[in-house]
């Protein structure tokens, strides 16, 4: 991925090519919907598969979400055609074990596992698992999960270098997973002035795509 910027979008992992193109046209009208843009990518699984990942300001992205996002982007994909072959679109919530693609998913999930791969050499490797220990204006430290002999225990990727990064699943990871979205979700019934009900863990987990 390369950094073809998108006015207003603060991802530091964008897209090239034509799924860049497409990032072009459908994140502003995310961003006038409340939405951000985690990630589009065009694939041949079921024929073509034009997949947007997208999400809430607060993270959270519910099932009738997505539709409505399907919904507002169609329209302007019908019209500029940058595909030109038929295509399904499939509008998803990033997941638990979501991409991270801006320096605040790296912050905001400090001390969890993540695969990451560089564009470049970092400390002589461009692949990298291990826990993400902190963050600053210089990159994310990245603990290794299984240091080589010799190796120092962490290594700070510049944020220029990463390429790709993706939570790795884990017991820890669901269980903050869903207690965050729990609560995202009740701050949000709180600023619309409903009364919070309460919530059902096994229901919320299925609401990743």
């Amino acid at each position: 991925m390369t950094s073809d910027a998108v006015p207003g979008d603060d991802r530091i992992i964008r897209e090239s090519g034509i799924d860049a193109r497409i990032a072009l046209i459908v994140e502003p009208i995310l961003r006038g919907m409340g939405y951000r843009l985690v990630r589009v990518r065009l694939s041949g699984q079921n024929g073509l598969t034009l997949q947007v990942m997208a999400e809430r300001n607060d993270g959270t992205m519910t099932v009738e979400d997505c539709e409505e996002v399907s919904r507002a982007i169609s329209p302007a994909l019908d019209v500029d055609d940058p595909i030109e072959k038929a295509y399904h679109l499939e509008v998803s919530s990033p997941g638990i074990d979501r991409p991270l693609v801006r320096k605040s998913d790296f912050s905001g999930w400090a001390g969890h596992l993540v695969k990451m791969e560089t564009s470049v050499l970092v400390a002589e490797r461009k692949r990298f698992k291990g826990r993400i220990e902190a963050t600053d204006e210089g990159g994310v430290t990245i603990r290794r999960d299984q240091a080589a002999y010799g190796e120092e225990p962490t290594v700070l990727v510049p944020w220029e270098a990463i390429a790709e990064a993706r939570l790795i699943l884990t017991d820890d990871l669901i269980r903050d997973a869903l207690s965050k979205d729990n609560r995202a979700r009740k701050e949000a019934k709180k600023r619309r002035g409903e009364e919070a009900e309460p919530s059902d863990p096994a229901q919320e987990a299925g609401n990743g795509n």
